[in-house]
């Protein structure tokens, strides 16, 4: 049901069920990890490292999304004068999924922190699908309208008005 340029629906989700797959999935995420948190060595890195990111280890469902950068169905439409609105569809049928999951009580993770060549490659997905993310899908240990980071002290929200610009 999510919106997408021209009618193009060029998102691709892999489910990743096997636990081979998974781990190796896993392996990446915490190599690159280990390497932002050396980059890092300051006091937000130490708290970083002290967070809980689990849905790589108790999600029940985990997959991937990706992109088809130029898929036949919806014939180009809107797509010659802004082309990054494919990828951008793709995110806007993970947003659908993502309200969809919170109306059921679902929880949803992104994780961010892995490789994207290496999770096409662990994935075997074609050469020229853009990978988008990998996400963890499952019932929240907790349930709080604040999310983790915020309660985590991570970071803090602004309010929308800091961020309307008015013309």
């Amino acid at each position: 049901m999510a919106p997408s340029v021209g009618l193009c629906q060029p998102w691709r989700f892999v489910l990743v069920d096997d636990p081979a797959r998974r781990a190796a999935v896993r392996a990446n995420f915490l190599v690159c990890n280990e390497a932002a948190l050396r980059v890092q060595r300051d006091d937000r890195a130490a708290h970083y490292a002290q967070l809980k990111l689990e849905g790589l280890d108790q999600a029940p469902s985990q997959f991937a999304v990706f992109v088809e950068p130029d898929p036949e169905q919806g014939h180009g439409l809107g797509r010659a004068t802004m082309p990054e609105t494919v990828a951008y569809s793709a995110v806007m049928a993970v947003h659908t999924l993502w309200l969809a999951a919170r109306a059921m009580g679902l929880g949803l993770g992104w994780v961010s922190i892995v490789e994207p060549a290496e999770v096409s490659r662990v994935l075997e997905v074609p050469a020229d699908w853009r990978f988008i993310g990998y996400f963890c899908l499952g019932t929240p240990v907790t349930e709080d309208c604040v999310p983790e980071l915020e309660r985590a002290g991570w970071e803090q929200r602004r309010p929308f008005i800091s961020r309307l610009i008015q013309r």
